[in-house]
């Protein structure tokens, strides 16, 4: 999330009357500022940062204030609503378990956990044979990155070292941040993690990275490798991918990870992949790794996995998965009925519904769509990247320096045109759709999208 600042002075902005978008005040609403202002004396500023709108209510993929005006949502809550906004499944499956009422039952077992747990296991790729249940994201890494070194002992290494890269992101706890890759957000530890080690990142820029990904990431590794002096059958326990570099929905070369791949079975280390935001049918499939044609041992899973509730997952064997001892995993709040309740109706819907299919279909058409607008800025927007209906937007100059005011500019101007984008305070702006859209809908936000650009062109 960006550290900026919008402003909350109220701007008077042309009406907007469509059948997806309703702007009838100026924007921010008047009526908001005062609450908005009286939230931020009150509440850490890390939490602040996006866009001044107060949500009322949202419906599939639709977002509404309490003073009438309606947003076209492209951020699914930063990639949470996979199935829409209030999915009825979702829903109805809350209000039986309110209605009974259990809304907690710490680790002791509910049959809303039961049915969960056999049909996530079911309908997944075999070699996930167990899974475990947590809430946040950045809990799931850090089971991820225990589960990898207590494998790394079992084999008998010596070390516990895992192979990260540069600017993935894996969640804000200690573990999660030394994975991550921007060494700025983990200035405040104080000390680095000497076994977490990091290798370049084939962006599509790095023409090398391109041009050759097997030889790309071997080279890096055998310098990392001899530079501090690694035996990877003794130190290695494990590498962590984030399926693509979110800030800018950048995937690998497939090659790359197939590489990744081929030396973690050399070197007996599990490949796990953190598939928070590409997990769940985001990117026309039902993980984002099957983009690659390779199999992860551990699966890290979190937002679309209950378009709602604060849910994560760990996914593996159950040789990897049963090394902890019996409680030395559990979470207060994890696997409690409400979230696997939404968790099932969630992953029903997505498969069942045909949602996974529609990201499919219609993230074709969203790209090409979005592939024809690029050419119209050929100064500004210099990648599309992204997959299904996830997209990013990058923006630099010819010379590569990056536009992040532009950025910010046209998140501001769609906000008063009635779309939401997914702001993250850099040179991109993410597109995300819920999976429940209609082409139509889909259509209409994106020329929302080419106009705000134009405009924010023309005036700078």
């Amino acid at each position: 999330m960006s550290g900026l600042g919008f402003s909350h002075k109220p701007v008077a902005v042309p009406p907007v009357n469509t059948n997806y978008r309703v702007i009838q005040t100026p924007i921010p609403v008047p009526e908001s500022v005062s609450l908005l202002d009286k939230l931020y004396s009150t509440e850490s500023h890390s939490m602040h940062g996006q866009l001044p709108i107060i949500w009322d209510r949202a419906e599939g993929y639709q977002v509404y204030d309490r003073w009438g005006n309606k947003w076209l949502d492209f951020s699914s809550t930063i990639f949470v609503t996979n199935s829409g906004h209030g999915n009825r499944r979702i829903t109805d499956a809350l209000e039986k378990v309110i209605r009974k009422p259990l809304l907690h039952t710490y680790t002791f077992t509910s049959p809303e956990r039961i049915e969960y747990i056999e049909y996530l296991v079911e309908n997944t790729p075999g070699q996930f044979e167990k899974a475990f249940l947590l809430s946040a994201g950045t809990e799931a890494t850090e089971c991820a990155l225990k589960l990898m070194r207590l494998n790394g002992q079992k084999e008998g290494k010596e070390k516990g070292g895992i192979i990260c890269f540069e600017g993935n992101w894996h969640g804000r706890t200690l573990g999660a941040q030394m994975m991550g890759g921007n060494l700025a957000q983990k200035e405040w530890i104080g000390y680095l993690d000497p076994n977490i080690h990091h290798l370049p990142f084939p962006y599509p820029w790095r023409l090398e990275a391109q041009e050759n990904p097997r030889k790309y990431f071997r080279d890096h590794l055998n310098k990392l490798l001899a530079e501090k002096r690694l035996d990877p059958d003794q130190d290695i326990c494990g590498i962590m991918m984030e399926t693509f570099q979110g800030w800018g929905a950048v995937f690998y070369p497939p090659e790359f990870v197939q590489e990744v791949e081929s030396f973690a079975r050399e070197s007996k280390a599990l490949l796990a992949f953190d598939e928070m935001q590409s997990g769940f049918g985001r990117t026309g499939q039902l993980f984002g790794y099957m983009h690659y044609g390779v199999m992860p041992d551990l699966l890290c899973c979190g937002k679309g996995a209950s378009s709602s509730l604060p849910l994560s997952i760990v996914l593996g064997s159950k040789a990897v998965m049963d090394l902890p001892e019996i409680g030395s995993m559990s979470s207060t709040h994890s696997a409690n009925p409400m979230v696997c309740a939404a968790g099932k109706a969630n992953m029903e819907a997505i498969l069942e519904d045909g949602l996974m299919d529609n990201s499919k279909i219609l993230g074709k058409q969203f790209h090409n769509k979005l592939k024809k607008m690029k050419s119209l800025f050929p100064d500004h927007l210099a990648y599309i990247q992204g997959r299904g209906l996830l997209a990013a937007l990058i923006f630099s100059d010819p010379k590569g320096k990056p536009l992040s005011k532009l950025c910010d500019r046209v998140a501001e101007l769609c906000l008063q045109r009635g779309l939401l984008l997914v702001h993250t305070g850099r040179e991109s702006i993410k597109l995300a759709p819920p999976l429940m859209i209609d082409e139509e809908a889909l259509m209409e936000g994106i020329g929302v999208l080419q106009n705000s650009i134009e405009d924010v062109i023309a005036a700078s």
